[in-house]
């Protein structure tokens, strides 16, 4: 079984505002995560739950999402030293 993504709006808006080849990294890494049997083994659990459960690292940029029942919603993704402060 496949694992499924869902990018919530501040997700998305976050993605919008990165220049496109960061962008364009990003994307490539998250389905490389996804097409792996069990993504969170790349995932790094967080220990302060109101940013998500799980960040993903992708050289200077953060991905903060929560996991459940093969499914994980996006949270937020933004430059290491700001994405944790929203």
């Amino acid at each position: 079984m496949n694992w499924q993504i869902e990018f919530k709006e501040t997700a998305r808006k976050d993605l919008e505002k990165l220049n496109p080849v960061v962008r364009s990294r990003i994307g490539e890494k998250i389905k490389f995560f996804l097409a792996q049997p069990n993504p969170l083994s790349y995932a790094a659990k967080l220990t302060d739950k109101r940013s998500g459960q799980y960040r993903w690292r992708v050289g200077n940029y953060r991905i903060l999402f929560d996991a459940g029942n093969k499914k994980i919603s996006v949270l937020a993704v933004d430059h290491r030293r700001e994405v944790y402060r929203k």
